[in-house]
């Protein structure tokens, strides 16, 4: 069975979570396509060429321990800009779309690029002041020290550049769900998405 997923939209929205959380309810396997970014910005920074980094990209990069920085968030920010390097993460994330018993990937043109055909399309955003208020907490309960006010101009920053970009700016799919988080409970932004996949599932039995 071959059932699609995908999530998008902005960071700290929440798209991370639910996405890890619908995976773990149907048993589908979960790629965060933002890690495969991250860790081509982590390498750049260490001195690697975008291109290469990309095209040598292998697992074991994705687990890396500082992905999760605000500092590896703004490098994949800005090699994801790169027609070049999108290009030569295309082919890896397809294939994980359509393996064997379902997939979900969440990043930022999963539903308008890399799947334009999946079954199911979120989009998941919240505001500006409550992604910055979620992304502070996250980072200040690892020891982080920005300020809130400092990640909220960092979130503003690189929302401008993903929306921006000529390769495949961040933008919902037509036919995407828009799933507001803002003032939703962790569970009841799951269970959203939850209903809209079986709705979906029920549908392509009919």
């Amino acid at each position: 069975m071959r059932f699609t997923v995908a999530i998008d939209g902005p960071a700290a929205a929440g798209k991370g979570t639910i996405s890890r959380a619908v995976a773990t309810h149907f048993r589908f396997a979960h790629l965060d396509t933002g890690l495969l970014y991250r860790a081509v910005g982590a390498k750049v920074t260490e001195g690697a060429d975008p291109v290469a980094a990309a095209e040598g990209l292998d697992l074991a990069d994705l687990a890396r321990g500082d992905l999760r920085s605000a500092e590896a968030g703004q490098a994949a920010s800005r090699v994801a800009a790169l027609p070049e390097v999108r290009a030569a993460l295309v082919a890896f994330q397809r294939s994980f779309a359509r393996r064997e018993g379902g997939a979900v990937l969440d990043g930022r043109d999963i539903g308008t690029v890399i799947c334009p055909e999946a079954e199911v399309k979120l989009f998941v955003t919240a505001s500006d002041e409550e992604r910055a208020r979620r992304r502070w907490l996250e980072l200040a309960a690892k020891g982080g020290t920005q300020s809130e006010a400092e990640i909220l101009a960092d979130l503003r920053e690189r929302d401008r550049r993903d929306r921006e970009r000529e390769a495949a700016p961040l933008r919902p799919a037509p036919d995407a769900l828009l799933l507001d988080t803002t003032e939703l409970t962790i569970d009841a932004a799951v269970n959203k998405a939850i209903e809209a996949i079986e709705l979906r599932q029920a549908q392509g039995r009919e």
